[in-house]
């Protein structure tokens, strides 16, 4: 079975299972108690933040560990709202954004706050001046992600975070750099982002750790109480063993970036001209997204029923966000971006990863063909 599925979990690096191991097995006091044990363990935490933080371009205290991006953007954004509601109640968002933000936004209009939705376009971009023209005296929160993770398209950061800044300087800019880092370059102060959130699982990382970079002076509500951990952040004992992997494959991940998109993009354009010429599918990623998500959709087909006739031909591929897939449900992304149900029910994507090669992109191609041909047949004996 070959997997094509990176974009919701990617397979560990050999190096971070073995230091998982390793500090597993040696490091299992708590970072917290004041032996030597504990302490020995905090001093890994220390530098698995100053790891992070360099890869980031920031400061070691800048960086919070919490359980996952979910959890790192649910505190972004209700941390964010909660803690400053005294400027107001508004934020500012996108239609194309995880449903960790997503969902986040839809809680707080529940509690009261206004939020406001902006529409990409066609593209799936969204218009810098479209965010900024929503950005209000009392907005408290911009947030924006940096590649989408079901289509990804990658958001024009740089113009959003100066238009932002310069209508209201008071204005948080928070990023969802998930599906970004190790794929493009994250420019936190170029794009003058006050809170960035990060996924180990997706940079061949251990699952259950994320990452928050919290701009120096910035202050979140914390979500979860009962320690003094992260900075009063975030409570909760440190997972120690995950996080010192999680710092060692951001570092990799970071490092390999540059080589991984040279290698991958070409196979990216391979994949895309070929299902071009497939006259049922329609492309909905773009040559000048991310270099490793390539998405489609089969209008008319479940893509359900396009992803099993796949695996059924040893290709392992899905059919939006993993969060979302098993959501018999059009796409939310792909119909804010105008496409019509039909489209919007027969998505796939495919993410790549560095172990796939040309040969590997053959296979599938044929795969796709074969399994799109079959379903045409079988669609028209139904008939």
């Amino acid at each position: 079975m070959l997997y094509w599925d990176y974009a919701a979990a990617a397979p560990p690096y050999e190096e971070v299972v073995q230091t998982l191991e390793q500090v597993m097995r040696k490091h299992f006091a708590n970072p917290s108690s004041l032996h030597r044990a504990g302490e020995e363990a905090d001093k890994l935490i220390k530098r698995a933040r100053e790891v992070c933080a360099a890869a980031l371009d920031v400061l070691p205290q800048e960086i919070i560990f919490t359980s996952g991006a979910t959890e790192s953007n649910n505190l972004a954004v209700k941390g964010a709202a909660l803690q400053y509601q005294s400027r107001g109640r508004h934020i500012v968002t996108t239609e194309l954004e995880h449903p960790s933000v997503y969902e986040s936004c839809l809680q707080l209009q529940k509690l009261g706050w206004e939020v406001t939705f902006v529409a990409p376009d066609p593209q799936g971009v969204v218009e810098p001046s479209r965010i900024a023209a929503a950005v209000r005296p009392d907005t408290v929160l911009v947030s924006v992600m940096h590649v989408n993770n079901e289509i990804g398209t990658v958001q024009p950061l740089r113009e959003i975070g100066q238009l932002v800044k310069a209508v209201n300087r008071r204005t948080l800019f928070h990023v969802d750099g998930v599906q970004g880092y190790g794929k493009l370059e994250a420019s936190l102060k170029d794009w003058q982002a006050d809170l960035y959130s990060l996924s180990a699982h997706k940079l061949r990382g251990p699952r259950g750790t994320g990452i928050l970079y919290v701009r120096e002076g910035v202050t979140l509500f914390p979500l979860l109480t009962g320690g003094s951990q992260e900075q009063g952040k975030r409570a909760g004992t440190e997972n120690v063993p995950n996080i010192v992997a999680s710092a060692k494959a951001m570092r990799m991940s970071g490092e390999q970036r540059e080589a991984f998109s040279a290698r991958i993009r070409p196979l990216k354009a391979q994949l895309e001209n070929y299902i071009a010429g497939i006259p049922e599918l329609v492309l909905n990623s773009m040559e000048d997204g991310a270099p490793h998500i390539v998405h489609f959709s089969y209008p008319g087909m479940k893509g359900e029923v396009l992803a099993r006739r796949l695996e059924e031909l040893g290709m392992a591929v899905a059919t939006r966000s993993a969060c979302s897939s098993r959501l018999a449900e059009p796409s939310r992304i792909l119909l804010s971006m105008g496409r019509d149900t039909a489209a919007a029910l027969g998505g796939i994507r495919i993410s790549l990863g560095d172990s796939h090669t040309q040969q590997d992109v053959s296979r599938l191609e044929q795969a796709l063909l074969a399994a799109v041909q079959s379903l045409k047949i079988a669609e028209g004996g139904m008939k």
